[in-house]
């Protein structure tokens, strides 16, 4: 460590370079696994606030809630736990200056899928809605009446609530009244018990049997079937990994040319007797302590950013994730640092010095 060190500070400007390509390096790894979370949430938010074991969908759906429909006759006979039952659609809902894409949840008011309200009232008759706390920043307000595409029928914002977004669009819940009058118009009365889902809280899911044509989904996987959160989730992942291989490659060239610079001061020291572990140990720990600094500068730098960025970017940091993230820059910088080992122990001190 002392030789490591004492060669970083008498050649500041070389390291700095190599510290610095690290430090972007980790920047953009960081950034990307917060984008990766953020867009996660967007997707799945609402859903994590359910608190649900599984979603109770016919066959025939994919597994898709858009896809699925059913009558509350079918299901009523279900010996779950805790139940609630779930319409959905998704609109355009406008202001009169601003129009947003949203989902509307259809819900009874009386069971677990009735949101808390963080700033208003809950909606107490039908086509009241209480709205995702997102709209705000779009403009909306409360009292705002909305017109809903589609649908003659307008909706009036009594509420908001966080955490509520539904692949990547906010939601808007209301009644289950309320969804059917949107979706079917004037047959509402005659589909007043048609719904998309019957969601369940039940720890003993796997004790309890569908009816023919509908099946049990657990939550986790309902996520992961919706649309385009799969693929989108595996090319930021990707991405993430083939920056950990750059990170290990631009370190081994660095460190390579380095080494090969100073095979004549290595076939020295070795001539003096210096083993082959202590040069190796030294250049493992020089990679490290250039590979930590540019990680925690790359670190710093991304949760500063993270408090400039607005709300519109979809953007999550989770500690813990770049942690690990961090962890696996420094593990593969030092790995990256394998081919100047090897340069090393392989010098011949007097053919370097010359002899």
């Amino acid at each position: 460590m002392f030789l490591a060190w004492n060669e970083i500070k008498k050649n500041k400007l070389r390291f700095a370079l190599i510290t610095g390509v690290l430090m972007l390096v980790a920047y953009l790894v960081f950034f990307l696994s917060g984008l990766a979370t953020g867009l996660q949430s967007l997707n799945r938010e609402s859903v994590d606030k359910w608190d649900a074991t599984a979603i109770f969908l016919t066959e025939d759906s994919d597994q898709s809630l858009y896809q699925s429909s059913m009558d509350t006759e079918d299901i009523g006979a279900l010996n779950a736990k805790e139940t609630a039952v779930l319409g959905q659609i998704s609109a355009i809902a406008g202001n009169g200056n601003t129009k947003q894409n949203v989902s509307i949840f259809g819900i009874r008011p009386d069971e677990f899928l009735m949101p808390e309200v963080t700033e208003g009232k809950p909606f107490k008759q039908q086509n009241e809605v209480i709205a995702s706390d997102t709209l705000k920043d779009a403009g909306f307000v409360i009292g705002d009446e909305l017109s809903i595409s589609s649908s003659e029928e307008k909706l009036v914002i009594t509420g908001f609530t966080d955490n509520a977004r539904f692949n990547a669009s906010p939601v808007l819940y209301g009644a289950i009244e309320t969804y059917q009058r949107i979706k079917y118009g004037d047959a509402a009365e005659q589909n007043k018990d048609q719904i998309n889902a019957l969601v369940v809280k039940d720890p003993n899911i796997e004790s309890l049997k569908a009816p023919k044509g509908y099946e049990w989904v657990e939550i986790e996987t309902f996520i992961s079937n919706l649309p385009g959160y799969t693929e989108q989730n595996l090319t930021l992942t990707f991405m993430i990994y083939f920056l950990f291989v750059i990170s290990s490659v631009i370190v081994a060239i660095f460190l390579y040319v380095l080494t090969v610079q100073k095979i004549s001061m290595f076939g020295v020291m070795k001539a003096q007797g210096i083993s082959n572990l202590y040069l190796s140990r030294s250049v493992v720990a020089q990679t490290f302590l250039l590979a930590f600094i540019g990680t925690f500068i790359g670190f710093c730098l991304t949760t500063l950013s993270g408090s400039f960025l607005p709300a519109a970017v979809p953007v999550s940091f989770d500690l813990g994730l770049m942690l690990v993230y961090g962890l696996v820059l420094i593990a593969v910088a030092v790995a990256g640092a394998v081919f100047s080992v090897w340069t090393i122990v392989r010098i011949d001190p007097l053919k370097a010095i010359g002899g």
